[in-house]
């Protein structure tokens, strides 16, 4: 069996990723008769010179940081409210799981509706009289709206993870926190908090590189707009470079895309083994 495993994971993940480091070093347009050309670093100069793609690589920061630190932050407040096993808190757990189920794509037309200029928020203020709200219509506003989007559509996948490392809590430690007549907030710090630590290290991680590959939500929700103040690395490469042929460049932003996951990964576990290290050097 893990012969078999090896070679299908080699296939469908090694294979692809060391074609895409081959191709971002050619010119290419993806025609079978057509062989692709050796030019060095030169995709890699097309993407870090030009301003459209720096801007690009930019909000695509923005979108992961951001986004993921909203996505924890709402996944573990909720986890801590609904970690007690009763009726109302399955029936909340069950309604905050339920934006994952949806396609991504069925989320950003969803929200369209709702923050469209012709939406269903727009059409209410109109009728009380206020003026409308630019929520995809402004550069600044379309921003912020996708991510509060993308973070309402990924967060119950953290919020499980969440309820589950809670169950792991020692309940001797929370006991022994609750004889001492420490409070919530002591309590969560000194005992929740660190029994946490590899919850939060995975679920940062699988959230920012989540956040990272955003497109679905790019594409229904605002296409990228208005001026590209949407416009994600991921949606680039998708949207723009491979349907101009531009296979090259295309596969030079991915491994960009790559990179910065990687560089996340290990800037998360990096960042957790100095806490870890820093706490035992107290203790």
């Amino acid at each position: 069996m893990f012969i078999p495993a090896v070679l299908i994971y080699v296939a469908l993940l090694v294979v692809p990723v060391i074609y895409a480091f081959y191709y971002s070093f050619t010119e290419y347009n993806g025609f079978p008769t057509r062989v692709p050309e050796f030019v060095g670093l030169d995709n890699y100069r097309t993407i870090f010179g030009s301003t459209d793609m720096t801007d690009t690589m930019v909000i695509t920061a923005v979108v992961a940081v951001v986004g993921a630190v909203l996505v924890n932050l709402a996944a573990l407040g909720l986890a801590l409210l609904l970690q007690r096993t009763n009726r109302f808190n399955t029936f909340g757990r069950v309604v905050m799981f339920y934006p994952h189920v949806l396609s991504a794509l069925v989320v950003g037309f969803l929200w369209q509706a709702v923050l469209g200029p012709q939406g269903v928020v727009n059409t209410m203020l109109e009728k009380v009289g206020t003026d409308s709200l630019p929520f995809l219509s402004d550069p600044d506003w379309a921003l912020w709206s996708m991510i509060l989007v993308i973070v309402w559509s990924l967060f119950g996948v953290q919020l499980i993870l969440y309820l589950a490392g809670l169950q792991a809590v020692p309940a001797d430690l929370l006991e022994a926190a609750r004889i001492d007549g420490a409070g919530r907030w002591r309590t969560f710090r000194a005992v929740t908090w660190p029994s946490l630590a590899s919850t939060v290290t995975v679920a940062v991680i699988t959230s920012g590189i989540s956040l990272l590959k955003t497109y679905d939500v790019v594409v229904s929700l605002t296409g990228g707009g208005p001026a590209g103040s949407t416009k994600t690395l991921a949606y680039s490469i998708l949207a723009v470079s491979f349907p101009q042929r531009n296979i090259g460049v295309a596969s030079a932003q991915a491994v960009v895309l790559i990179l910065a996951a990687a560089v996340l990964a290990i800037t998360v576990l990096v960042l957790r083994k100095r806490a870890e290290d820093d706490a035992e050097s107290i203790g």
